[in-house]
């Protein structure tokens, strides 16, 4: 008896978190969009390149105010040593960085600015978003899930949730924090790295996953680890897929200027942007209680599999298995993918119905 009331309790107590917090978004690319999305990664670089240069201007805007200050020894400046210490922070490696987070991280968590930018822009290119039914979605058990549910975009080539795109610009500015703040203790680089994507897996079984909605998403940690990069892009040169990508700025004669080296509109984004987001090719853990993994399971099962043998008909289940298989590291880095048990695949869900037949 008691423990039937602890479990009731449990189960209450999980249902009123879900339904008051909101806290995790989910997404399902499980369920295909009924006709091809637009490609819309084009538009969306065009609009972080804006807001790049924006910061970058913003933060030249001071470096050159609080030089005045130095020469000059106005009344509205601080004293020397604030003067030159805030001029060293804006000179580093964090300042414009930060800058463009506040901007496209910045929001309430877990939603951002440019979440909810993606979610509400009148693209150029439709259809840009799908957004599958309530009673065709995986979370058709979880009411609370579905109104957290991110529409499906596609970017470069991948269809992903709207969701993968605030955990780059925001959880990866934090793994850039958690990394940087861990060097600066004297950790080593591959130290301060495990750091931040261990602060990842710890939150994916807390409140951004599995203890809010009952999912573990090995996207969401390749999107934040995806996001660690791109700060990191700023200032450092990045070596991805074995191709070097210079950074995005460098410093001349104390100002930041974008690198002649770099190409804005083909390298701002899209390195970032992979499968490794689609949370049907990479897949999700999801918890047995109530039932979820069965449930996710016989949905993919009867609703989605389908459309995905008749619209790729000449891709087999070793293929996708092999596609799946290739998500595990991040352009041969590991982003801190976890196995689970019970991953529901399109190679291990969909052709165990021709097999049977």
């Amino acid at each position: 008896m008691k423990i039937r009331f602890i479990t009731q309790l449990f189960i209450l107590t999980a249902v009123l978190i879900q339904a008051t917090v909101g806290f995790a978004f989910e997404t399902d690319q499980y369920n295909l969009p009924p006709k091809p999305l637009a490609d819309i990664g084009i538009e969306v670089n065009e609009y972080v390149e804006s807001v790049v240069l924006k910061s970058v201007e913003k933060v030249n805007s001071e470096i050159l105010q609080r030089e005045s200050c130095l020469a000059n020894r106005g009344k509205d400046c601080d004293s020397v040593e604030k003067t030159q210490k805030r001029l060293a922070y804006l000179r580093s490696d964090d300042a414009v960085a930060r800058e463009v987070y506040k901007v496209l991280g910045g929001g309430i968590v877990p939603y951002t600015n440019s979440g909810t930018w993606l979610e509400k822009h009148e693209f150029r290119s439709q259809p840009a978003r799908y957004k599958t039914s309530f009673g065709d979605s995986l979370f058709v058990r979880f009411p609370t899930s579905y109104f957290e549910l991110a529409s499906t975009v596609k970017m470069f080539g991948s269809q992903f949730g709207t969701d993968k795109i605030a955990h780059i610009f925001q959880q990866g500015y934090d793994y850039f924090e958690d990394y940087n703040k861990a060097l600066a203790k004297g950790i080593s680089s591959k130290q301060a790295l495990e750091k931040a994507i261990k602060s990842g897996q710890k939150s994916e079984s807390g409140i951004y996953g599995t203890l809010i909605s009952g999912v573990y998403s090995n996207g969401d940690l390749a999107a934040n680890y995806a996001g660690l990069k791109f700060y990191q892009g700023f200032t450092t040169e990045l070596v991805i897929n074995g191709e070097a990508r210079p950074s995005v700025l460098k410093l001349k004669e104390g100002i930041w200027a974008i690198n002649e080296s770099f190409l804005m509109k083909s390298m701002l984004l899209k390195p970032f942007i992979s499968n490794h987001l689609n949370e049907a090719l990479n897949p999700s853990g999801f918890t047995r209680l109530f039932g979820l993994n069965s449930s996710v399971k016989k949905l993919v099962k009867t609703r989605a599999c389908a459309e995905w043998i008749y619209q790729f008909p000449t891709i087999s289940k070793e293929d996708f298995q092999r596609t799946t298989d290739s998500l595990k590291r991040w352009n041969n880095e590991d982003y801190g993918f976890t196995e689970k048990k019970n991953f529901v695949t399109i190679g291990n869900t969909c052709f165990e119905i021709q097999e049977v037949k």
